[in-house]
């Protein structure tokens, strides 16, 4: 039997965009096509993005939705690939369905639609709502209960979403006992640290339990926090898994042959719907699966980076940034993180010294915007401070924090003025502590580094001058800023070591604290200090209410502050140990 030849289709979709979505799906169908295509699969929700959170709430959005795949099915017929088989996730929901105080949505479903011949042929809903970290799908959705298969000329292709394949016993096992010869994945997974290898060795168990390979999309792109790194894949049995391209848009095809299993139309425990589709015709296009060497993992980190900058950035409309350069570590970062995402010419760059300000500071703010080629200016701050130090008869810490606060009036003034969207410098180290200044350093659109502890800050810094080195280029972050002290420069000889310990002791104790839940006792175990670390979990628990008002910014790590991490702000609950 000839093989079946599926595209996975991996697209930057944007939430709520859901005409622009259907012309970036049409197109990609429309190259998938072009490339011999018979199946084409899009990832988890891309005609509406992910995630679209409590839009879903409003009939109005669910209605948009369903007519927007009548509007795909069309368009894929008059784009002249009607015949091509397009499966894709969506947001459905029956505008008729009473909303209740037990299903507030209506029986909102996270929806997979097969589209062929112009019309909406077909729907599988997920069956598995995470609800964890950054999820809340048992919030949004309703579970689907069937299992969906497509007969296309006698090539099996079960149907999964997502959150579906890492639950053994689960849709998987029931394709399997169907007798199906691949099963198509349609995932939104945001990246983190270690996911991308998670996601094989969780789908591996799933190909050895369900006995049939797996085709794994997923999007690409930023979305607010969140940042779909793609790493689409087809992983059968027999091999290592044929992986995709990290942060871009791309489609690759594989082909699907007949197992020569037993097949079955029904299986214990599940309503079963099989779909017979013709495939169309195969003009024997040479296999065109693509093999990419995975990213190492500091170049994922900055990928992720990068992505969810530029996209937040654009999403929202804007096309420059401003950001604070003093120098330090943080700010150069976060320039060369702004200047990679959207060009060194968007970039607009301010130092803001005041008086307890030392020049090498200046200089090396100055020294790497050259370096850059981005715009930049000095607005010294010194006059304004004095104003209010004068007139509020300011010291000590309030004196310290008016500096943020009038850096933080100096870029949102230009920012009104110019249209630029400020970005935050702070890193994860001192959000986690509370070392930002409200409505001083902590203003901003968006916050690069925000999931970025202060160690990383600095391996990241190193290497990405080591990139522009092997590239020919000049390194664009100062050595200085990276070799020397840090401190904030808001008092005479000012250091963060005064109050903070080493930053490698403090990361370590906040990975424990923060994302692993971890409790002073076993901290202590680690060889810490109690009293230590009863002061760093102090400064966290207390500066609560600082986050909450801090930009978004992109995850990184397992647990990022915000939607992964929910503590009440009014708490007088301290670990007793």
């Amino acid at each position: 039997m000839t093989p079946l030849r599926v595209a996975a289709c991996q697209i930057n979709p944007v939430v709520g965009d859901l005409d622009a979505n259907v012309t970036r799906i049409t197109a990609a169908a429309r190259d998938a096509a072009q490339s011999g295509a018979q199946v084409a699969v899009f990832g988890e929700m891309a005609l509406t993005g992910y995630p679209v959170e409590d839009l879903l709430l409003r009939r109005s959005f669910a209605v948009d939705s369903r007519q927007a795949v009548q509007r795909l099915a069309r368009a894929l017929d008059d784009a002249g690939c009607g015949d091509l088989i397009v499966v894709v996730g969506f947001l459905d929901r029956d505008p008729d369905a009473p909303e209740t105080s037990t299903n507030p949505t209506g029986g909102a479903r996270n929806a997979a639609g097969v589209l062929h011949g112009g019309e909406l042929v077909a729907r599988y809903d997920k069956h598995f709502l995470p609800n964890y970290g950054v999820f809340d799908e048992k919030r949004w959705f309703t579970p689907g209960d069937r299992l969906v298969v497509l007969d296309v000329d006698g090539v099996r292709l079960g149907l999964a979403i997502c959150e579906d394949v890492w639950w053994p016993d689960g849709p998987v096992a029931g394709l399997g006992e169907l007798g199906v010869d691949a099963v198509l994945c349609l995932n939104a997974s945001p990246f983190e640290v270690g996911k991308p290898a998670q996601r094989r060795e969780v789908v591996a168990q799933r190909v050895a339990e369900g006995g049939a390979p797996v085709i794994y999309v997923n999007l690409v792109g930023g979305q607010d926090e969140l940042v779909f790194d793609g790493d689409s894949f087809i992983l059968d049995a027999d091999g290592a898994p044929a992986v995709g391209p990290q942060f871009i848009e791309f489609t690759q095809v594989a082909e699907v042959r007949p197992l020569g299993r037993p097949t079955a139309e029904s299986v214990d425990g599940w309503t079963v719907e099989t779909v017979s589709l013709p495939a169309r015709p195969n003009a024997q296009y040479p296999q065109q699966v693509i093999g990419w060497s995975e990213l190492d993992e500091l170049s994922q980190i900055w990928a992720a980076l990068v992505t969810g900058t530029r996209d937040y950035v654009h999403k929202v409309g804007g096309r420059t940034v401003g950001l604070g350069m003093s120098g330090g570590i943080d700010s150069a970062l976060v320039a060369v993180i702004a200047a990679d995402a959207v060009g060194a010419d968007n970039v607009y760059g301010v130092g803001m010294p005041s008086k307890y300000s030392s020049d090498h500071s200046k200089d090396d703010a100055a020294d790497q915007a050259q370096r850059m080629g981005i715009h930049f200016r000095f607005e010294p701050i010194e006059h304004m401070v004095e104003a209010f130090v004068g007139q509020l008869n300011l010291s000590g810490l309030a004196e310290e924090n008016i500096q943020a606060r009038c850096r933080g009036m100096t870029l949102m003034s230009l920012s009104n003025l110019d249209g630029h969207l400020v970005l935050a410098t702070g890193n994860k180290s001192e959000l986690a502590v509370g070392y930002s200044t409200i409505y001083g350093d902590a203003v901003g659109a968006y916050a690069p580094i925000r999931d970025v502890e202060k160690s990383l800050v600095w391996e990241l810094a190193r290497w990405r001058n080591a990139v522009a080195v092997e590239r020919g280029q000049t390194p664009p972050i100062p050595e200085n800023s990276i070799t020397k002290e840090p401190s904030a420069e808001l008092r005479p000889g000012q250091k963060d070591s005064d109050s903070l310990p080493d930053y490698d002791v403090l990361d370590d104790i906040l990975r424990r604290y923060v994302e692993q839940d971890q409790g002073v006792a076993e901290i202590a175990e680690a060889g810490y200090e109690p009293e230590l670390i009863r002061k760093v979990a102090r400064l966290v628990d207390r500066a609560e209410y600082k986050r909450r008002q801090y930009p978004l910014g992109p995850k990184i790590t397992p647990k990022a502050f915000g939607r992964d991490r929910r503590m009440p702000v009014t708490n007088r609950w301290h670990d007793p140990a």
